[in-house]
Formats: C-alpha cells, structure tokens, sequence
C-alpha cells in the first residue's frame, strides 16, 4: 500500500523468500527508493498511471537484494478510490530470470558446439575434396553411395552426380560383383574387410580396395579407398601371394617394422602371444611394447641388429595385452633395399630345456646363453660389459631372494655397503625404492 507521497505503508508477502530478502525493511521508506537506479522511471509510471478501478499495466522493476543479486519483481498498480491510497500486486521473477539465464547460457553454448561442428565440417569438406586418394562413402546396408571426392569421379570416369545415390557395385565390372558383395557382407558381421583387386566399369582398369566401417547419425557407412594399380601389380604374382598366405599361417609369430621398430604388419601366431584381437592394434606400436624382459634386453637386440645386420636364437620374453609373459627366441633380420626398409622378427616359444639339464639346480640363464651365440658378432669389449652387468643383477637378485629382501643382509652377503647396493638397485631398476630405507 502507497500513499500520495509515495511511501509504502504496508506490505504483506506470500512465503518466506521474500522476507529472506530484507522486504520488510520496506516499511515506511519511498517506493522509489527501494528499486534501483534503471527501474525508478517504472515505479513512476506505476504511480502515475495508477486510477480507480483501473489495472495499470505489469513493469518489471528489480530491487537490491540483501543476498547480493538484485530481485526481480513485476508490478500492477491501481488505485482505491479519487484520492485514495495506491495498491501495487507484484510478482516475484527470481525463478523466472533464472530459466531465462539457464536458457541464455543454453543457447550460447549451443551456438558455440554449432560453430565448432561447422568448422569441423568445413574442414573434412574441403579435406575430402582436395584428396588425392579416391574416396567413396557408401551407405553399409543399402550399398547406396552417399558422398564421392572429385578424385573418385575421375577414376570411375563418371560426374560426381552421377556417381552418388547409384549401388556401388554397379560402379564395378560384373566381374567383381561377388568379391565386393563378400566384402559388404564381412565390414555389417565383423567390421572388417580385406583389400581386394576389383575390376572398374567400362573397362576402365582395375583398382584396390580398401573398406573400413564407421557409424554416423545411428547408421553404419563404409569409407571405401580405391587406389589404381601399376601394371606389375594388375597380374598378382602368385607366388607372392603363396608366400603372404604361408606367413600369415605360420605356428611362430612374423613381424614387420620400420627402421624405428614401430610395427608395419604382424600375423595371427604373434597376435595370439600379444593377446590381440587384430592386426590394427598392433599397427604402427613399438615393438619393444611387447617384446624384451627390461627396455636393455631390447635395446641390447636392436643394436646387434644394427651392427650385424641379422640375429639368430635370441632368448627374451614377450609380454602379452592381458598380462602373461611367454620366453620366446626371436631371429630378426634388417633389409635395406628397396622402396621401404624394414625389419624382419620371426617369434617362438623357447625351447624347453630337458630335466637332466636341471637336476644339479643351477640352470644356466638364458640371457648368459644369448651372450655366448654373439661372440664373434659383437666386440669382446661390449661383451664384457654386457656380461658383468648380467652376472651383478643376477647376484644381487639372488641375494635378495635368500634374505626374502632384506637389504641390509644382502648388501653384507654381496660385500657391499649399503649404500653401494641401493646404488647398483637403482642402476638396473631392482625393487622399489621409495621407502625409508632408500634415503638411507
């Protein structure tokens, strides 16, 4: 309630939120000096426009706020009688401008994520478009061709429109509608396919290729690659592909890296010791990630390689996805020549060693046996080296293992000081060595 001056007389409030808000405080002060500075000229309309019988129309007027956030009221005002006092109804927008802000914040945000996708679209559009790899992305259940790159165009020999919307297997020569039809049927079953050589339309060559299946918008598509072939390539060698057949189905594992040992191509005897699924895990991995009891016993594999150009019955241990560890003998061989060098690992278990070899208990390790196949490959300097690295971690795991670790015992048992040992612990990564008693 308002009088002719202006100054609220009473007030009343529906619930408690209000009166949190120091509302009540209101009492005997000027409408106008309740709001802040940007409201004023509404409660003067409100007090103006305000006439017997007459609803003024709602104005949004916002009060400081004991909580810090100014509180937003919306006001009707309408006179008591000629002369009378004015009472004003208003309607608490806190709840209100909070939807209002959340709905801001929304919307920003998506305009923000939109931008972003439509950057990301920009650039795969014009990624796609300026490839030179011909690239066909082709609906996987419907085999309809949804998108072709203008590299794609020139080696069907066909106008991008024409191309898109057609079942990619009329794109081919009757001659390979089976091999792709299995290629489809293999990418919707397993979600994976091999390359194949597909003989193009209108007598126009041949071309490999190559299918990977992903989803998009709750739909699978596949991106298919073509890439021509040379003419030494458009009759297969047969004995080559015998030969990749008979690697691909040998008992022992073969590996092909790069120079940089990151894999280039495995078959499925070293994907069973590395507990992979597929060949694509491995891809494009180191080799040590799998193979070698310490990063030494690799580095010590790989330079030998280096230097002599091949290794033969190098005993290590291969490490598996899931966690088991497997002694294998690996041979490996370096091949400089042609286009791409790389390097040949051939994997197997080690053989096992005879009972009678173990009676006596001390088993020659198998890394002391791998020191003596170098002799005459590598320098007796480093060989020396290599071997008193050996026989000292193996002393001083041996001690450790009969004091069941107790340092103390085992530095006195070695002959060593304490210091000494931790010292060699650390050099060859033995146990670990945060406790108190590495400070020591």
């Amino acid at each position: 309630m308002i009088d002719a001056d202006g100054i609220i007389r009473d007030a009343s409030f529906n619930g408690t939120d209000l009166s949190e808000e120091g509302c009540e405080s209101w009492l005997g002060r000027r409408w106008i000096d309740t709001v802040t500075v940007e409201s004023r000229p509404k409660i003067d309309a409100l007090l103006k426009d305000a006439a017997p019988g007459l609803v003024t129309r709602w104005r949004q007027v916002n009060h400081p706020s004991a909580s810090g956030s100014d509180l937003p009221v919306r006001y009707a005002s309408m006179r008591l009688g000629a002369g009378g006092p004015i009472i004003a109804i208003g309607r608490n927008l806190r709840a209100t401008a909070a939807l209002q802000r959340k709905l801001a914040e929304t919307q920003q945000a998506l305009e923000r994520d939109y931008l972003r996708l439509r950057g990301a679209e920009t650039r795969y559009r014009m990624l796609f478009q300026i490839a030179g790899e011909p690239v066909l992305v082709v609906d996987a259940a419907t085999r309809r061709v949804s998108e072709a790159n203008p590299a794609a165009a020139r080696l069907i020999g066909r106008p991008e429109k024409r191309i898109v919307g057609q079942d990619v297997v009329d794109l081919f020569d009757a001659r390979s509608t089976r091999d792709l039809e299995m290629l489809f049927a293999g990418l919707r079953v397993t979600g994976q396919a091999e390359d194949l050589v597909a003989y193009l339309g209108n007598a126009r060559g041949q071309t490999r290729v190559a299918a990977s299946l992903f989803r998009q918008d709750n739909a699978a598509s596949a991106l298919l690659r073509l890439s021509s072939l040379t003419e030494s390539e458009s009759e297969p060698d047969r004995a080559a592909a015998s030969i990749l057949d008979v690697i691909e189905a040998m008992p022992e594992g073969f590996v092909v890296t790069d120079p940089s040992r990151r894999i280039l191509a495995a078959n499925g005897a070293f994907l069973d010791l590395a507990q992979l699924a597929t060949a694509e895990q491995a891809r494009g991995e180191p080799l040590e990630r799998w193979l070698g009891r310490e990063e030494t016993e690799a580095a010590a594999l790989f330079a030998t390689l280096t230097e002599h150009g091949a290794v033969r019955h190098f005993s290590t241990s291969l490490r598996g996805q899931l966690g088991s560890i497997e002694a294998v003998e690996v041979a490996a061989v370096s091949v400089d020549q042609g286009d791409q060098p790389c390097l040949g690992f051939t994997i197997r278990g080690a053989p096992r060693r005879p009972a009678s070899a173990l009676a006596s208990g001390h088993e020659l390790p198998r890394s002391v046996e791998q020191m003596t196949e170098l002799v005459g490959r590598v320098s007796m300097k480093n060989l020396v080296r290599e071997t008193t690295d050996l026989i000292e971690r193996l002393c001083i795991e041996a001690a450790l293992r009969i004091t069941r670790d107790n340092r103390a015992s085992a530095a006195e048992m070695l002959g060593l000081s304490r210091q000494g040992l931790y010292a060699k612990l650390r050099r060859y990564g033995i146990g670990e060595l945060d406790g108190p008693d590495a400070e020591a």
